[in-house]
């Protein structure tokens, strides 16, 4: 396996020139986590006396946040990383209208493989934290295989995930670790940062990817 460094470096040449339709999609993605988590957040503070907000309108926010994770965030994820991953394969550098079009072209098969995956996960969870973050790592893969082997089914894509990921778990949570100082500084920007720094993480995590997928299917 590559370092690191490497992945970050494809990801910056991929990067190169592109930016401006990266942070778009950037913007696009996180416009949409945030414009369904803020209901939730709300809530929560209802919840806990913070707020005064009616238990009707706190369990409709709680039900606008699960659907609107599973229905648009979930398929945005999905949307996101295949965009970043052709990106980096063949610098298309219309980042955003790729998202769309990998977002809501399947966009069933999306749902269905984002939530098999998320289930499987909170499965695991319920042992303890621990199982749950490795089966997150395991199944790290399934958004790019959706889309690249769509004679598969989710679930075989999970499947397969976890197979590829096998010896390469550490690896990922590594590359992800080496950015905690570019989320630091991007949370002490109040988030602004982000737009910028999640491109930065998707090509490098597309890099990974396109890595792990040679590695395997040579063996």
């Amino acid at each position: 396996m590559k370092s690191n460094q490497n992945y970050k470096n494809a990801a910056l040449a991929a990067l190169k020139g592109r930016w401006a339709s990266a942070i778009v999609a950037s913007i696009i993605f996180c416009g949409a986590v945030w414009a369904f988590s803020v209901p939730c957040m709300l809530s929560s503070f209802a919840v806990q006396g913070l707020l005064q907000i009616d238990l009707n309108v706190c369990v409709a926010m709680q039900l606008i946040y699960c659907l609107g994770m599973l229905l648009i965030v979930a398929p945005l994820t999905i949307g996101c990383s295949n965009a970043f991953l052709r990106l980096l394969r063949e610098g298309h550098g219309n980042v955003s209208q790729n998202l769309a079009s990998y977002a809501f072209n399947g966009y069933w098969r999306n749902i269905w493989g984002a939530f098999l995956t998320r289930f499987f996960i909170f499965l695991w969870s319920l042992l303890l934290i621990i199982p749950g973050l490795v089966k997150n790592y395991s199944y790290a893969l399934t958004p790019y295989l959706l889309k690249e082997f769509p004679e598969l089914s989710a679930n075989q894509c999970i499947n397969l995930s976890k197979k590829m990921m096998k010896g390469h778990k550490f690896d990922l949570f590594f590359l992800h670790l080496s950015f905690i100082g570019w989320i630091i500084l991007a949370v002490l920007s109040a988030g602004i940062g982000l737009f910028g720094l999640v491109p930065y993480i998707e090509a490098s995590e597309a890099a990974f990817y396109q890595e792990v997928k040679t590695e395997y299917f040579k063996s």
